[in-house]
């Protein structure tokens, strides 16, 4: 059987708030998927309603092709993740990973077996004894994806399981989940508001804004290919620059702005005389100028960050930029205090409609 999942214009309404708007993608079978954004964008609404704890105003969800229509979360092909993670602290790891098991009837020989296998899988093994507060914040994790992977789902939906976790063990669980979704073939269902989390680990994202979907793709291409000015600021660091569209021609755009005309690739749904911005991401930026473009800045700082520095400057319309340059080029890093051309190729900036 199939494990992707189906969105068809789901949507949802609590109220005269709208949670979640007219929302359709495809999830497909083994795939770790993403949904990014800020907080109180929906992604938590539309992964509720994935699992069945609510029921949409409008639209439907599908399992494997089949309608979740009026099936009971525990009546559904799926697993789900909370970020406080719900262990049962007077239980056993043990007794944890095979507590679904246990409410599904199977027999205590099987459980056991199925959660010594489990606890290999997650490189627990010899920890079943123990108890919950007895083990590391990643070490709690894992006992978590263990007991929701215990019940055998098609899907496996995680609201923000990192996020209570420091920024060393967060970086160490991605790689972990990963390859444990790799090893199993389970689909994923990813909910996050860490961009560089979703980069990370998905095969595909879906950035969502104020209940919509702004666009989906491969992380790659929401980086360098934005589709809309809402992903294009949220995913990453960029430069932000303000104008009118004054020509399209060839897939490019000209915009005539307070420091002058710039060009970038043109972004979908443009016209001339619409306003709009061009974003061009630090490590285009060549100190120095060069290329296509050149922007002159009052260099403010220069933030040494190990493996490259950060240039911050203030361009003549007052607007923040930042450029990135790397460790092996600081010797000619621009001179705090002074000005500074940076320049970029036009294939390494996007201008997108305001919005």
């Amino acid at each position: 059987m199939s494990r992707s999942v189906q969105l068809e214009r789901v949507g949802m309404t609590f109220g005269t708030t709208r949670a979640v708007a007219d929302v359709s993608f495809t999830v497909e079978d083994g795939e770790f998927f993403s949904i990014l954004g800020p907080s109180g964008c929906g992604k938590t609404t539309l992964l509720r309603i994935v699992a069945g704890f609510l029921t949409p105003t409008e639209g439907r969800v599908l399992i494997g092709g089949r309608d979740m229509a009026g099936l009971a979360p525990n009546k559904r092909p799926t697993a789900m993740i909370f970020q406080s993670l719900a262990l049962f602290p007077l239980m056993t790891v043990r007794e944890n990973i095979a507590f679904g098991l246990e409410a599904r009837g199977v027999g205590k020989a099987e459980r056991r077996r199925k959660a010594e296998d489990l606890l290999d899988l997650i490189a627990l093994s010899g920890f079943g004894d123990r108890k919950p507060g007895e083990l590391s914040g990643g070490q709690r994790q894992r006992v978590a994806i263990a007991r929701a992977l215990a019940v055998e789902p098609d899907v496996l939906l995680l609201d923000e399981p990192l996020s209570a976790l420091d920024l060393k063990l967060r970086q160490h669980m991605r790689a972990e989940l990963r390859a444990l979704q790799k090893r199993t073939g389970v689909t994923f269902i990813y909910i996050t508001h860490d961009q560089s989390e979703a980069l990370a680990m998905s095969d595909r994202v879906a950035v969502m804004s104020a209940g919509v979907v702004e666009q989906v793709g491969a992380p790659r291409e929401l980086y360098s290919d934005p589709a809309t000015s809402f992903v294009a600021g949220f995913v990453g660091e960029t430069n932000r620059i303000a104008g009118k569209v004054s020509d399209l021609a060839d897939g490019l755009a000209t915009l005539d702005t307070a420091i002058g005309p710039l060009r970038g690739r043109a972004g979908p749904g443009l016209a001339r005389g619409q306003a709009a911005r061009l974003y061009v991401r630090p490590e285009a930026l060549s100190p120095g100028g060069g290329g296509e473009n050149t922007l002159a800045a009052l260099v403010e700082r220069v933030d040494f960050e190990g493996a490259f520095a950060l240039a911050h400057g203030r361009l003549a319309d007052g607007e923040e930029m930042i450029a990135s340059i790397p460790a092996t080029r600081l010797a000619t890093a621009p001179v705090i205090g002074a000005e500074a051309a940076f320049g970029f190729e036009t294939a390494h900036a996007v201008v997108l409609a305001d919005g």
